[in-house]
């Protein structure tokens, strides 16, 4: 059957292997990176005294819930945590000072005048930044609760000699129904992405949920200077342009995850990633192939293996699938218990049938215009 193959069946079976093969090289060279990862042992156990920021606006609600999770932790070293009241219009004010008579490492910065020209959230975390007593910025969200109380700790250790920035995890809260599920997932792939490409030596984005980096090297480059017409990129563009292979590190222990509320509705979920993507199109040219490539692939293939199947070798086309789906099922499964996802694993075909749909539905976001304010 396969020497009697029509020569467009050899040209549809063609494709098939190079996008399987692209897709294999992505999972065996990058993605394997954290899925075995192991953190190499410190040359020092120094503990660095830690600002962390929180920047809010009319986030009363979430801060009452949330923030006693930053102020508890077990960190004995020195440590402050700011949080920057952002013109805030609700009861935001009243209750920090109120937390403030309890935690005296609880400092408040209130804007009262919105910054022109600088959308998004740049100023007031630049503030927070510039108003920061300590050298390592551990930065974090009103919406975001830490997973424990060794959540500082266990971010500072990242640093060594060296290291600039350490990228860490913020998962969303398990809940029921498969929109918390995909939404949860689509957080994990995102992280296998940008961890793996960091151990990799080519790091290009952090998540502002729990991410830290020195405030020399934020000073340095000038802050969010040549992205603050940008509404976003707080974390992604601005890791981007700061990170290197010699300077970041991951943390990756589950009790230095952030967790954070997932969007309750399928339209808040859209546009919540319609607003992460448009970021996408200010990735460096290298980054922007590497991580189109791997998309890109990953959407074909399923056209092509129905293409393959129909118009060569149906059998053929099947196994070759099979080996990636092997790959796949061995790498997201290590992976997922790396990053304490590890119940997601179940419906591994069901999430990689889904990729193929979520990459059409998000194509737009990458040239839509990003929006000009922030929540």
């Amino acid at each position: 059957m396969i020497m009697s193959m029509s020569l467009t069946g050899w040209i549809v079976l063609g494709i098939f292997v190079v996008v399987i093969l692209i897709q294999l090289g992505y999972y065996l060279l990058v993605f394997r990176k954290l899925a075995y990862y192991t953190p190499r042992p410190k040359n020092n156990s120094q503990e660095y005294a830690v600002s962390a920021i929180i920047c809010a606006k009319n986030e009363a609600e979430n801060l009452a819930m949330h923030l006693p999770g930053v102020l508890v932790q077990d960190y004995q070293s020195t440590h402050e945590i700011i949080v920057v009241n952002d013109n805030s219009t609700d009861e935001t004010k009243y209750l920090l000072e109120e937390f403030q008579k309890q935690f005296k490492v609880l400092n408040i910065l209130t804007l009262v005048q919105e910054a022109q020209g600088i959308p998004g959230k740049k100023f007031p975390l630049s503030m927070g930044i510039k108003s920061a007593k300590y050298e390592v910025l551990l930065l974090t969200d009103a919406d975001c609760v830490p997973a424990s109380e060794k959540w500082m700790q266990l971010m500072q250790s990242g640093y060594d000699k060296g290291i600039d920035i350490v990228l860490g995890y913020g998962p969303y809260i398990r809940k029921k129904g498969m929109l918390n599920q995909l939404i949860r997932f689509e957080t994990f792939h995102t992280a296998l992405q940008y961890l793996s490409f960091a151990l990799a030596g080519q790091p290009y984005m952090g998540v502002g949920r729990n991410l830290s980096y020195k405030r020399e090297l934020f000073l340095k480059n000038k802050g969010f200077a040549s992205i603050n017409h940008i509404p976003g990129g707080d974390d992604d563009l601005f890791i981007s342009k700061v990170a290197s292979k010699s300077n970041t590190a991951i943390m990756i222990d589950q009790e230095a995850h952030t967790l954070s509320e997932p969007p309750l509705t399928w339209g808040a979920w859209m546009k919540q990633k319609n607003r992460h993507y448009t970021t996408a199109k200010y990735y460096k040219p290298k980054m922007k192939f590497l991580l189109g490539l791997y998309s890109g692939s990953g959407f074909l293939v399923y056209p092509a293996l129905v293409a393959a199947m129909i118009l060569s070798c149906w059998w053929l086309a099947l196994g070759i699938y099979a080996v990636r789906m092997t790959v796949l099922a061995i790498i997201w499964k290590k992976a997922m218990k790396q990053l304490n996802e590890q119940d997601l694993w179940s419906k591994f075909f069901i999430f990689d049938l889904w990729m193929f749909l979520y990459y059409f539905i998000m194509a737009p976001a990458l040239i839509r215009k990003p929006e000009k304010k922030w929540k």
